[in-house]
């Protein structure tokens, strides 16, 4: 896939369309509930302005983040008229620009929600929050005790205006998981205490849990970028495409040693090509000898360590079809998925997603037409 841009030694190709046909489909899946986008960490690594907009387009208008400083870029780029919640709750001294921007954090522990009410009483009017209760995970959340005493203030309500009553599921990307209804079980008996207050208990794997996990909202995150959570998951569109253009192509012959450490030795002689793709741009080092790149539906194995900025890879397989320099081979894409590289490198698909360097040069394709994009500072 060619595109107009200025010269570049690798491309993340990014499929906003792919983007919001998954989350439409995550919102017809979870009905009646509604379906929420997190996109932390700039959007999973790909991008939180373009993303957001695909899905600010498709009607979203619940959005989770990890931190104050990417709702405040969320804040910025796409402007208001949607919910923000900040799942990693309050940072110390964070109280007064959180609410002031109206966002909505997820108050985690007793003293996170201490420090809000204080909050709303000095500023004279109750504050907008979620509360996450801790079910079996031990990550983030108010105990049962907390979370009872909280529930019974009658003072509660002056000063905090619940959004959501939340969870998280430890175990959702595996269905069969007794503890998935343990969790739902100790969640619902804390949430009748808040009648009237909207519940949230899904992820993206839980979005494939039977209907009485969905509850009002299910927070997708993985799903929109098409990656299944759960082998029982529908059908996703992949999102991200990476390819990376040869370096210099070599032939060696046999007992001929490759890479740093020499620990490649051929077995015969073998047409090798470097490529512009390195731990640096969020290629593991764990690939070393295992993974692979591919061109025109032939694998093209790694030989040797992966380096910083570049690795080898085996072309004999092509034979007169062999690639030149400057061409460009597939590393994500239709031959090779996220969870195939995960599954090489032995991680899960997150790392992989978010891992993916800043120095690849970006494009979006939105309404079936490709632009390149310009570098933004993260958050």
């Amino acid at each position: 896939m060619e595109s107009p841009a200025p010269p570049h030694s690798s491309r993340l190709i990014i499929d906003c369309d792919a983007i919001a046909a998954n989350y439409l489909r995550l919102v017809e899946h979870v009905a009646p509930a509604k379906c929420g986008a997190v996109i932390k960490a700039n959007a999973y690594g790909l991008g939180v302005a373009e993303v957001a907009a695909a899905l600010l387009h498709s009607g979203c208008r619940s959005f989770f983040v990890a931190r104050l400083g990417e709702a405040e870029q969320l804040r910025r780029i796409a402007g208001s008229g949607f919910d923000i919640t900040i799942l990693n709750g309050l940072d110390p001294g964070s109280e007064a620009a959180c609410a002031d921007a109206g966002f909505i954090p997820a108050l985690n522990s007793a003293s996170q929600l201490a420090a809000w009410r204080a909050h709303a009483r000095s500023a004279a009017r109750p504050l907008p929050a979620a509360l996450q209760i801790d079910t079996g995970m031990s990550r983030l959340g108010l105990s049962h005790d907390a979370a009872l005493e909280a529930a019974n203030d009658p003072v509660l309500a002056k000063e905090v205006d619940l959004k959501l009553l939340m969870t998280h599921l430890a175990c959702g990307d595996e269905p069969a998981r007794g503890v998935n209804s343990e969790q739902l079980r100790r969640f619902e008996a804390i949430a009748a205490h808040f009648p009237g207050v909207p519940k949230s208990i899904s992820n993206s794997a839980g979005a494939f849990l039977p209907s009485t996990f969905h509850r009002e909202l299910v927070r997708a995150g993985v799903a929109l970028f098409g990656v299944a959570p759960v082998p029982e998951a529908m059908s996703l569109q992949p999102v991200v495409r990476l390819e990376a253009r040869i370096l210099q192509i070599r032939n060696i012959e046999a007992g001929t040693r490759v890479g740093y450490g020499l620990e490649h030795i051929a077995p015969a002689s073998q047409w090798l090509a470097t490529i512009a793709m390195g731990y640096a741009d969020g290629w593991p080092r764990s690939l070393s000898g295992k993974g692979a790149a591919w061109h025109k539906g032939v694998r093209l194995p790694i030989v040797g360590r992966i380096s910083m900025d570049s690795l080898t890879i085996d072309i004999s397989a092509l034979g007169e079809d062999r690639l030149t320099e400057g061409d460009f081979v597939e590393l994500l894409g239709p031959a090779q998925s996220l969870a195939d590289v995960a599954r090489d490198a032995n991680t899960i698909t997150y790392e992989i997603l978010t891992g993916l360097g800043l120095r690849h040069a970006r494009f979006v394709i939105e309404k079936g037409r490709m632009r390149a994009v310009h570098k933004r500072a993260a958050a």
